[in-house]
């Protein structure tokens, strides 16, 4: 079952009943003019169950102890946001798998042969990912980006990830002078930062429900990075993200702001149609498929880490 994206942009109070999420508007239970039976109605309530993504992005939001020990017992992700409106926080559970001590250790015994091997896996992807997002945006051939998806070596130690990105961000944007895929830079990098956020809760969730842990990674290693393995196992992911922006940007105009029309688009992330082992899946769903798999590398029932392929 496809999980739903909760996004809270104005005040509200959150709390359980039932093991349902409670939503209540302030400006309606304080309004004296509005009827008791009115603001009844105004209540609204979604179960638990179905949340995957929660994202609170107001100063005024309330949300009680028990709300969120349910959310996080049922692996949603819930995300708190800053003022400016960009995702700065992420909240899982501790424990996602009933054999996670177990699943733990082999993740931990994993050797660096393996890590290199599943690394280089997932830049293969992720740049031939890429190759189809220039093709089909652009309408037209990049045989470089195809050639070096090819020669992607175990632990990618030629680095031509790095190649092909400087090549890709600047081919994709190159109608926007100036541009530069940089954290802080010009639009579209604020939409950018904001969808790959949205991904990377919904990687560390799948994660978690696998019984891995997001913070060890088989590439990156930032030791103030709580989730290292999130950002390897994303990268495959990202091109999607970027088509999503791509398209915003002919629909609104390459000076588009991030407003909550906006990042009601990027809320999609988690629904977007992917193929992954010859098949069609929401992007949620092929999150799990591939930490699924992951996994299997780490016990050795697989060699390969399943990822959705650009067609």
């Amino acid at each position: 079952m496809i999980k739903k994206t909760l996004y809270f942009g104005n005040p509200a109070y959150l709390s359980l009943h039932n093991n349902q999420l409670v939503i209540k508007l302030p400006e309606v239970e304080l309004n004296a003019s509005l009827s008791e039976c009115f603001k009844e109605k105004q209540i609204l309530t979604k179960p638990i169950e179905d949340i995957g993504v929660v994202v609170l992005d107001n100063k005024q939001i309330t949300i009680t102890s028990s709300a969120i020990e349910a959310l996080l017992e049922n692996n949603t992700s819930v995300i708190t946001c800053n003022s400016k409106g960009m995702p700065v926080g992420l909240m899982l559970p501790l424990y996602g798998n009933t054999v996670q001590n177990e699943r733990f250790r082999e993740q931990l015994a994993a050797s660096l042969p393996l890590k290199k091997q599943l690394w280089q896996q997932t830049i293969k992807i992720k740049i031939a990912n890429q190759h189809q997002v220039l093709e089909k945006c652009l309408h037209k051939p990049f045989k470089c980006m195809e050639v070096w998806a090819i020669e992607v070596k175990s632990g990618d130690s030629d680095n031509l990830e790095a190649r092909a990105a400087a090549f890709y961000w600047k081919t994709l944007f190159s109608h926007i002078n100036g541009f530069t895929r940089e954290r802080e830079g010009m639009c579209p990098n604020n939409l950018l930062n904001y969808g790959y956020a949205i991904l990377r809760a919904v990687i560390a969730r799948a994660l978690v429900s696998s019984g891995l842990l997001p913070t060890l990674g088989i590439h990156h290693h930032n030791r103030y990075n709580a989730y290292c393995l999130a950002d390897d196992i994303m990268e495959p992911y990202r091109p999607y993200v970027d088509e999503l922006v791509f398209h915003l940007l002919e629909k609104y105009g390459s000076s588009i702001e991030l407003n909550r029309t906006i990042k009601s688009e990027l809320l999609t992330i988690p629904t977007l149609d992917v193929v992954i082992n010859g098949k069609r899946s929401p992007l949620m769903i092929a999150a799990s498929q591939t930490t699924t798999s992951l996994y299997k590398c780490f016990n050795g029932e697989l060699r390969r880490i399943i990822y959705p392929e650009k067609q």
